[in-house]
């Protein structure tokens, strides 16, 4: 199975690069972030992404556009600080360019400021190892 990585963050917290980081090194792929298309086809595409002023940015989705043809199914994994999840926001352009998405994804609370002190932290990792393991294995 050809599983690619791409993340997005415009962070200087690094919440969603710590985690492209952890799902590299936990699946020894490795994450680029959405300035690299995709070289080939890929059976998963793990999109890492974070939630900015209720919804993805728009490098995602002009990410998205560009590959859509080579994705045969998109995870959604993400974090925030709100709290919110993007997998409706990223949903939303998947269907646009016929992007299959999985209904699993993995989602985070993320420190930002004040919110959330020390997210992601030991158990979200935790959680995403196991989510990982369930998803990448199983499909």
């Amino acid at each position: 199975m050809k599983v690619a990585i791409r993340y997005f963050t415009k962070s200087k917290k690094g919440n969603t690069e710590k985690i492209a980081r952890f799902v590299s090194e936990t699946i020894d792929v490795e994450a680029l972030d959405v300035t690299h298309p995709l070289e080939e086809d890929v059976d998963q595409l793990l999109l890492i992404n974070a939630m900015y002023a209720f919804d993805v940015d728009k490098a995602i989705k002009d990410f998205l556009e560009n590959n859509a043809s080579k994705i045969k199914c998109l995870i959604n994994i993400n974090s925030s600080a709100s709290g919110s999840s993007t997998y409706k926001s990223v949903k939303k352009v998947a269907d646009k360019y016929n992007i299959p998405m999985s209904e699993k994804e993995f989602h985070t609370a993320a420190s930002w400021i004040f919110i959330n002190k020390g997210r992601p932290n030991a158990d979200d990792f935790k959680r995403l190892e196991d989510f990982l393991k369930e998803v990448v294995v199983n499909g």
